[in-house]
């Protein structure tokens, strides 16, 4: 039987999504088959699609019809109950979950959401069907606007009433605490009950709508904004009426600027503004049905591209009131809110006591998910520092929040520091202020760095032209060279003040890997600096070396390259069983090609005799059973290897790119080896996650004895 979460609450308002979301992960993180299950849905007024169950059936790639997620909607639940009583009516929802709950390993129940929903003691409701499915009880209290006497008293009552009805209960947490009474909150519920107790305080930037929900609330017609630009969150409201020099000194950041739309003036000076930095808006919502002329709107498409501009047919005065009394949400379409979310969730909530409390076994199988998840856990416990080059790059920008929000990494981004967040507050990335307080002090920390006016400079000149002397280099050439972002990151790492870099979302590899074979140089006994892929293949994962780097290695780079990738993997939780591959399999072949394998295999096998090896190989036999009990019978590695080991870039990379795309693999690097402090490259195609991937594993491995760790 499925082990099942059922989160719930006591009233609106809680903002329990946050948690379920939360609690997704959690159960994501240890095994494969997670599913999610929705009682009772709103199918009765359009508009009202159930956004966290498309957001958790997308996020959590979970594979199961979404008929199959939900029981009933409130209409039918309501007709069923009044007809044939309650006791029918949960019967009927049982078996649905039933049904669900067979075709996974864990099961997060996400109970009713008291709005408009006719039930009576929904509270109670919501225990009954928790003890019907045999699910943990998580409950959920709001602390929006109250104080710490009231919020303390609601979760104590609110834990009393599962617990009388015979909940068993998994926590309980209190959620959209003021800031200031959070510690308050914990202090007056410390050991007053037998299960853990979380406070999670109020997050302004979930609160807060984005631009396409109150488009899609008011019914609004998009003139201009891109994709980005529909996402940013509405911080506040500017009302526009006046002048425009008093106008301009009304406009704050993040505001969504509403006036009529034959007030061009105010349009295109509200978008002079933003495109300034001056400050960043949301957007600008035009009103009255005022449409304005091509030539304006093509004004403000090259003013400020992609920044949203739409009109509603109401005035001023109706919008603003429909305006001001929306919430943010989360949902598919709003994929940053969700990794604020989850940054909230692991900030405030003891994820290792919680998963232990479920007592999920993990899942033999490690998916891409899985692998993913472990690789950020493992950099948060100890958390590191990594410098990433590209700090005005979109993609590197929205990674570097992902990483901050959920205290994965502290991070320096290099640029110049009003370049960095003018392009930030454009894509409706908030970054924090690298010299404000940070409460509580386990956030992740943000820098910001300007190469060509930074103190560092000199110092880094200085020491680079001490380690290229024997080139010509002088100080006064190389202060020009550092000011390069790549080689001011690289000298960040070797002097310790970063303890990682990760760079080529833009740069070539090359304009990566040189400052690092200039300045950091490779390690101890390493004759050679290579790559491997980590390839998240559906069941396992395997290591790919090296597919990124290294042309034609000669038989001994090649035997380094399979000892250092059997160490990645290992590093990185993947038992080594390393099959040096060629077109050939154990004495069947012969050539220049086949001999290069067959004297690495042998280098490998006299330099770490407790390697398993085997080679040449060819891939099918090296990762197939039945293959490979043909063609290499009695193998400790043909059919099982692990690290799979190219004999040339050719092949290599050819064959980790076909898989990917072919085999729907994720691959996760090239993670670079071989080099005294870790630094690693991009791909210039790099996605968001690719870069969130790439600076976790840069931290893990800045965290190991090789580079200094503990």
């Amino acid at each position: 039987m499925a082990r099942s979460v059922y989160v719930t609450g006591i009233d609106r308002g809680d903002g329990r999504q946050a948690v379920e979301l939360g609690v997704m992960e959690l159960l994501s993180r240890q095994v494969d088959r997670v599913g999610v299950f929705r009682p009772l849905v709103h199918t009765d007024a359009p508009g009202r699609a159930d956004h966290m169950l498309q957001l958790l059936r997308s996020r959590y790639r979970v594979d199961l019809p979404a008929a199959e997620l939900y029981g009933l909607g409130y209409e039918e639940a309501a007709a069923l109950a009044a007809a044939q009583g309650q006791d029918e009516l949960v019967s009927v929802l049982v078996e649905r979950f039933r049904a669900l709950e067979r075709k996974c390993e864990a099961v997060l129940v996400l109970g009713t959401d008291f709005a408009d929903t006719n039930i009576p003691d929904e509270l109670a409701f919501n225990a009954r069907l928790a003890n019907e499915f045999g699910a943990l009880v998580l409950p959920v209290v709001g602390g929006q606007h109250k104080d710490q006497q009231t919020v303390t008293a609601e979760v104590l009552n609110a834990h009393r009433a599962y617990a009388d009805l015979g909940c068993s209960i998994l926590a309980t947490i209190a959620n959209r605490v003021l800031p200031s009474a959070e510690s308050q909150v914990l202090l007056g519920l410390a050991g007053k009950l037998p299960e853990p107790v979380y406070v999670i305080p109020e997050e302004p930037a979930l609160a807060a709508p984005t631009v396409a929900q109150l488009i899609e609330a008011t019914g609004a017609e998009v003139l201009l904004g891109d994709a980005a630009g529909l996402a940013r969150d509405v911080r506040g409201f500017v009302f526009g009426g006046a002048m425009l020099p008093a106008f301009l000194g009304a406009l704050t950041e993040g505001a969504l600027v509403v006036t009529p739309g034959d007030r061009a003036d105010l349009l295109i000076g509200s978008l002079a503004a933003h495109a300034a930095g001056a400050p960043p808006l949301a957007g600008v919502l035009l009103t009255l049905d005022q449409h304005p002329g091509p030539d304006v709107m093509a004004l403000a498409a090259r003013l400020a591209p992609g920044t949203p501009v739409a009109v509603v047919h109401e005035g001023s005065w109706p919008t603003a009131a429909a305006l001001t009394h929306i919430e943010g949400r989360l949902g598919a379409a709003s994929p940053r809110k969700a990794e604020i979310a989850l940054g909230l969730f692991e900030l405030h909530v003891d994820s290792a006591e919680l998963t232990s409390r479920i007592e999920l076994g993990r899942s033999d199988r490690v998916t891409p998910m899985m692998f993913e998840h472990e690789l950020l856990e493992r950099a948060r416990t100890d958390r590191r520092h990594v410098v990433l080059p590209e700090g005005t790059e979109e993609r590197v920008l929205r990674a570097a929040e992902i990483l901050l929000r959920r205290n994965i990494c502290d991070l320096t981004l290099l640029g110049a520091e009003d370049a960095v967040r003018r392009k930030a507050a454009s894509l409706g990335i908030s970054l924090p202020e690298p010299a404000e307080p940070v409460e509580p002090v386990d956030r992740a920390r943000l820098w910001i760095v300007d190469p060509a006016t930074s103190p560092l400079r000199r110092r880094f000149a200085q020491r680079y032209a001490e380690l290229r002397a024997h080139k010509g280099m002088t100080v006064e050439l190389a202060l020009d060279v550092v000011t390069d972002v790549s080689y001011f990151g690289t000298l960040m790492v070797q002097e310790g003040i970063a303890d990682g870099m990760v760079s080529g979302s833009v740069h070539s590899t090359a304009a990566t890997i040189r400052p690092a074979f200039e300045v950091i140089k490779t390690s101890p006994g390493a004759s050679i600096v290579s790559s491997v892929f980590f390839m998240c293949l559906a069941d396992r994962v395997l290591v790919y070396g090296d597919c990124a780097v290294n042309p034609d290695p000669d038989a001994r780079q090649l035997a380094d390259i399979a000892i250092r990738s059997a160490e990645t993997a290992a590093q990185f939780g993947v038992e080594p069983r390393v099959a040096m591959l060629s077109y050939s399999t154990g004495s069947s072949g012969s050539g220049v090609d086949v001999d290069k394998v067959r004297k690495a295999t042998e280098l490998v096998r006299e330099r770490r005799p407790d390697l398993l090896v085997e080679g040449p190989i060819q891939y099918d036999a090296a990762v197939d059973p039945q293959v490979a009990a043909t063609k290499l019978p009695g193998s400790e590695v043909a059919g099982r290897a692990t690290v799979l080991v190219f004999p040339d870039l050719n092949t290599g990379n050819n064959t980790y790119k076909a898989v990917q795309r072919s085999a729907g693999a994720v691959a996760v690097g090239p993670v670079l080896q071989g080099l005294r402090k870790p630094v690693n490259d991009l791909s210039r195609g790099a996605l968001v996650q690719d870069i969130v991937n790439t600076v976790a594993i840069t931290a893990i491995q800045a965290q190991s004895k090789e580079f200094g760790g503990a």
